[in-house]
This record gives C-alpha cells, sequence and structure tokens, in this order.
C-alpha cells in the first residue's frame, strides 16, 4: 500500500549566487496569476519582462538578506524590512519600457493606491510570494509565511502585504492578515491590502 509522504518545509535565506533560482520560483509561480497577465498577457512578453519586475519589486530583499526560498526553490518569498522599499526608479523605466499607454496609467494608478494603504508606522513589506505552479497547495507557502513571520513577532512589528489573487486570501487570513479593502483601477483585476498588527 503506498503512502504520500508529506514534505518537508526546509525555509533558508536565499544566497547572493542563488538570486535567480528565486527569481525563476517567483515567475513560475505568478504565470497564472490575475494581476500578473493583466500586466503581461502575452506569453513572451511575460517571459521577458517579469523577471525584470520581480527584481524592481522585491529585489532589495535580496540585498538585505530578506529573501526566503523553501525546499530547493518550490516556492520564495521577498520581504522587505522597514525603511526599506521598492527600487521605483527601476520600476518606472520598466514599466515605461514594457507596457502600452493605456496599461501604464493603470498600474500607475494601482501602485498609487497600493501607497495609501501601506501602514505609517515601521512594518515588514511583502510585496512578492509565490510556489512553483507544480508544487502549489502542498504547504510550501504557509512554510515560508510562518518563518518570516516569527521574526515579525520577535521584534514586535507589523507585516503588510497585497494579495493580487483573490483566492489567496484565506490563506493570509489563516496566518492573521487581515483585508483592509480592494484596489481596482480601470481594467485591473482587483488587489486586496491585507495588515496584520504588530503583535
Amino acid at each position: 500500500m503506498g503512502t504520500n509522504a508529506s514534505p518537508v518545509f526546509h525555509v533558508a535565506a536565499v544566497a547572493a549566487t542563488e538570486v535567480d533560482q528565486a527569481v525563476a520560483a517567483i515567475s513560475l509561480a505568478f504565470i497564472s496569476d490575475p494581476a500578473a497577465r493583466w500586466v503581461y498577457p502575452d506569453p513572451s512578453t511575460y517571459i521577458n519582462y517579469f523577471p525584470k519586475f520581480v527584481r524592481a519589486f522585491g529585489g532589495n530583499a535580496f540585498a538585505h538578506g530578506t529573501a526566503h526560498q523553501v525546499s530547493e526553490f518550490r516556492g520564495a518569498a521577498l520581504w522587505l524590512p522597514p525603511d526599506v522599499h521598492p527600487d521605483h526608479e527601476a520600476l518606472d523605466s520598466l514599466m515605461q519600457e514594457s507596457l502600452p499607454a493605456d496599461r501604464l496609467q493603470e498600474l500607475s494608478g494601482v501602485f498609487e493606491r497600493m501607497g495609501e494603504y501601506h501602514p505609517n508606522e515601521p512594518h515588514w513589506y511583502l510585496p512578492l510570494i509565490g510556489v512553483d505552479s507544480a508544487h502549489q497547495g502542498r504547504g510550501y507557502g504557509s512554510a515560508l509565511l510562518r518563518h518570516a513571520l516569527r521574526q515579525c513577532d520577535t521584534d514586535n512589528v507589523a507585516a503588510y502585504l497585497e494579495s493580487s489573487n483573490p483566492a489567496n486570501v484565506p490563506l493570509y487570513e489563516r496566518h492573521g492578515f487581515v483585508v483592509l479593502g480592494t484596489i481596482q483601477v480601470g481594467s485591473s483585476p482587483p488587489f486586496i491590502p491585507m495588515l496584520r498588527a504588530a503583535r
């Protein structure tokens, strides 16, 4: 009689030599994400530009040692510590290069609304977390969340994210995040800002 072995969750910081692997894992995770494919609906454009988006939006986590991977890059999470932000200059440049004018205007509006929801107090920000689509639904995302949220609790600091897929909201709620509202601009899908209060 066969048994399904439970996956082993080993979460570790992403080393400087492993950045490409983490970016690839997140890019695979978002391949059917409503927001990611709204931004880059064309397959070749997605493959070309989304990894660059990952680096611009969450890449400062690599420099601060706050990017994590689980079980040999089944998934990855890019956390920005308090007072560390996305590379807005790189984001703006990438958006100008890769998006038509109407999509650029709408996505800029989404980012503007996101800024309105960010907490004023110091907080950890999770711009990107994802599990390779071949390994989703097995607990790897929860393992990545637990690992970072222990640090938030040790520091007594809030955590904040925007869910780009409504299907993931229950996962974040199980880890203590609360929905703050919904962001939707023009033709965009909903983005859901969520806050986990300091504890």
